[in-house]
């Protein structure tokens, strides 16, 4: 075997004899820097330059921008300046293995991580239009989102969070370092802007002491930094039925080590359905600043102004009949919600001498909201701020490896709110909502710290030890500013501390595949609202939810047939889980509802069909299989044991089928079923299920030398499946009414986008 200093020589000398004023190199493997012969080298245009020889070696005439492809490598794109050049090709489970997951704590790669987690590039968030988040997320196993409109979703994983009537809840959300999840533990994620986001990382169940053992898991946005020291300007058009339009401008800047990245993004829509538009604007700025070879410093920030109207949920004759129809009191009271939001981050990282690194962030959040309803109106401010820190460092202990992360999180927030009546009744149609006397004046103050360990202890080179300690401290306080007693709301609600542990053991019994297993306790503390008893006083016997998740899991590729898999198989079974038992018109109180049983399996399974100079086809799959089911659960004289957790389909699968060719056309089709869904308690209303296929098509080229143009259209709901996306479960008929159940989906609609980015 040739040596990688004497290829490289012989590139450097071969040209200078024989090719004098051109530019050559030498193509190597990225895993043992061995020769790469017969790679095909191109210009952006897909006009073939050159091809390595025996050795590797390539000629080019000029400089310039060249796509390097062979059959089995990872295609690569390269700018050729200078007159010899080594480039380095990576094999595609290679690459699956350098990929780092900040859950963790430590530079772990997948196949070093004792827990079920899945990663989504930029290429796969931006798949259809990255407007809607729903089929991001439900392309991802024991991932469930439904989503009634653009700003009406709930998102569960492995079923927690499904009781939630209203958004999400139990699962915590971050923005890089900054909390996406307020002080009650609800989050929203829908604000966030995909063409922002660098990648998508979901953990799932309680497996990260770094985030608080939140039962549910966690959904991590990871935001795009110029990182590639890119000079770039990029504009992005679309527009589709219902009347949406989506504009998005962009840009990179790289300068003396200060990376920048921002994007504007304004979405208009008409709607599906009457009382159903939607206007949207989102800035979002990522910037990475190196003081020096020691001290980085990372500013985030995203700026919204939102305001939609709510259709809200239908019974089951005007579902089946006039899905395109909003609730008629919402109509009415031209029901919507109006708000500006503002996150800010700042992340200082250090790294000691001793290969140790110390990285703290503060961040803050704004958030003011109008809401009108029928039942009332909503005026909404609330602050937070909060700090993360965290140290990590690596111990050689008898010539075995120990990293060891110490790290706390502290988060406050205050909630001013005041609701008014609604006095659109009073007024002639067409008015809206008309706001009269204050019916409530209420302040919250949240806060909680949560101090986390985290550690990996390798006993060999195959064998990896994780453990894992949370300890979470949580408060409430409630003002009332407008009732007196005894109706007073005002008190104090301290929950006890509380320790997650987790277990984890990875062993990799061969090159490319691992197993492992874990065992870790996760929490999930009530609301404020949920701590209050019908009269406005604190219930101080209301508990968390907490829970042991019990998990078994095997990653890993073959590279013979490019075939990449994940299959996790868990229980968990939850006490105290709560529930909202409705006592009124849109008044809800919380109780724990005895013991719950979460168990599944999930499989993931990756397939590149084909691969060659011309055309890349690869298969993506992800099956969920549910047994979610009430153990203990007494409702007054109902029992509910032994039925199916309500809100949560037995079964889901998404399939994704994905073309790129070398002229520059792609497309995928995506496919999506949904078992049906139990809607209440007893298990006597099911939804349907449901199966939906959408499809997009594109051709992307360099209409010169720095300028791409990327031109698509899609299709979704491609055979008008008649279906529920979302539930409101558990709902009641008031004065006659028939129960509210359904959020029809939207029948077929079409898309049509243009993208232009351009270097400089």
């Amino acid at each position: 075997m040739i040596g990688t200093k004497s290829i490289s020589l012989c590139a450097l000398l071969f040209p200078t004899f024989i090719w004098a004023q051109q530019f050559s190199g030498v193509v190597l493997s990225k895993k043992d820097h061995t020769p790469l012969k017969n790679v095909t080298i191109t210009q952006l245009n897909h006009t073939v330059a050159a091809k390595t020889n025996a050795y590797g070696v390539f000629n080019l005439a000029k400089s310039g921008t060249y796509i390097f492809f062979k059959s089995g490598y990872l295609t690569d794109t390269v700018s050729i300046n200078s007159t010899t050049s080594t480039i380095y090709l990576k094999e595609p489970q290679e690459y699956l293995k350098e990929i780092t997951i900040s859950t963790n704590t430590f530079k772990s790669n997948t196949y070093s991580y004792s827990g079920a987690v899945t990663l989504l590039s930029h290429k796969e968030l931006a798949l259809q239009n990255s407007i809607n988040l729903a089929p991001v997320l439900n392309s991802v196993s024991g991932v469930l989102m439904q989503n009634g409109t653009l700003n009406t979703n709930k998102i569960t994983i492995r079923g927690i969070g499904s009781r939630t009537l209203f958004g999400t809840s139990k699962i915590r959300s971050y923005f890089g370092n900054i909390p996406l999840t307020n002080g009650s533990g609800e989050s929203n994620v829908d604000d966030l802007d995909l063409e922002a986001m660098a990648k998508l990382e979901i953990t799932k169940g309680p497996s990260s002491s770094k985030y608080g053992a939140g039962l549910g898991g966690v959904i991590h946005w990871i935001p795009k930094i110029n990182q590639s020291n890119l000079n770039m300007v990029q504009s992005n058009f679309s527009i589709g039925s219902y009347g949406l339009q989506k504009i998005n401008l962009g840009g990179a800047l790289s300068f003396n080590e200060q990376d920048i990245q921002i994007q504007y993004t304004k979405v208009i829509s008409d709607g599906y359905r009457d009382n159903n538009s939607l206007n949207k604007n989102t800035i979002t700025l990522a910037s990475k600043h190196q003081i020096n070879d020691r001290n980085q410093l990372i500013f985030l920030a995203n700026l919204i102004a939102f305001k939609a109207y709510i259709p809200s949920s239908l019974n089951k004759i005007d579902y089946d009949n006039s899905p395109k129809k909003a609730a008629y009191t919402w109509e009415a009271s031209k029901g919507n919600e109006d708000y500006n939001k503002g996150l800010l981050g700042l992340t200082w990282q250090h790294d000691f001498k001793n290969q140790s690194r110390w990285t703290t962030s503060i961040f803050g959040s704004i958030f003011q909201s109008d809401e009108d309803r029928p039942f009332n109106i909503l005026n909404e401010k609330t602050n937070a701020f909060g700090l993360r820190t965290k140290w990590v460092n690596n111990y050689n202990i008898t010539d075995k490896n120990l990293n060891l992360a110490i790290g706390a999180e502290y988060f406050n927030d205050r909630k001013d709110y005041q609701t008014y009546e609604n006095l659109y009744q009073d007024f002639p149609p067409g008015t809206g909502s008309v706001k009269g006397d204050l019916l409530s004046n209420l302040i919250e103050h949240r806060r909680y710290t949560n101090i986390f360990l985290e550690s990996q202890f390798y006993f060999t080179t195959k064998i990896i030890f994780e453990f894992g300690l949370n300890w979470n401290y949580t408060t409430y306080n409630l003002d009332d500013l407008f009732h007196q007693e005894p109706l007073n709301q005002s008190g104090q609600y301290n929950f006890k501390h509380i320790i997650s542990p987790k277990f984890g053991l990875v062993y990799k019994y061969l090159k490319n595949h691992m197993l492992y297993a874990s065992v870790s306790h996760g929490f999930s503390p009530p609301t404020l609202e949920e701590t209050l008893l019908p009269n406005g006083l604190i219930n101080p016997n209301i508990k968390p939810e907490s829970g042991w998740n019990f998990e078994l899991g095997s990653r890993g590729s073959i590279p013979t047939i490019a075939l990449e898999y994940a299959l996790a198989l868990y229980h968990m079974p939850v006490k105290n889980q709560l529930v909202a038992r409705r006592v009124g018109d849109d008044q809800f109180i919380g109780i724990n509802a005895g013991q719950t049983n979460f168990s599944g399996i999930e499989l993931d399974l990756n397939y590149t069909i084909l691969q060659n100079h011309n055309i890349t086809l690869k298969h993506r799959n992800a099956l969920s299989y549910n047994l979610f089911k009430f153990i203990d659960f007494q409702d007054f004289k109902d029992n509910y044991s032994g039925n199916q957790v309500t809100g949560t389909p037995k079964s889901t699968f998404f399939s994704l089928l994905n073309l790129q060719t070398i002229l520059g056309l792609y497309g995928n089709i995506q496919y999506n079923y949904v078992g049906k869904t139990p809607i209440t308690d007893d298990n006597k209303v099911f939804s349907d299920s449901y199966q939906l296929i959408h499809f997009k098509l594109g051709y992307q080229r360099y209409l010169f030398k720095h300028l791409n143009a990327n031109i698509y259209l899609g299709v979704n709901n491609v055979f008008n499946e008649k279906y529920a996306p979302m539930l409101q479960i558990n709902a009641s008929g008031f004065g006659g009414n028939l129960p509210r159940y359904y959020y029809p989906g939207e029948a077929t609609n079409f898309y049509f986008g243009a993208n232009f980015s351009y270097q400089f």
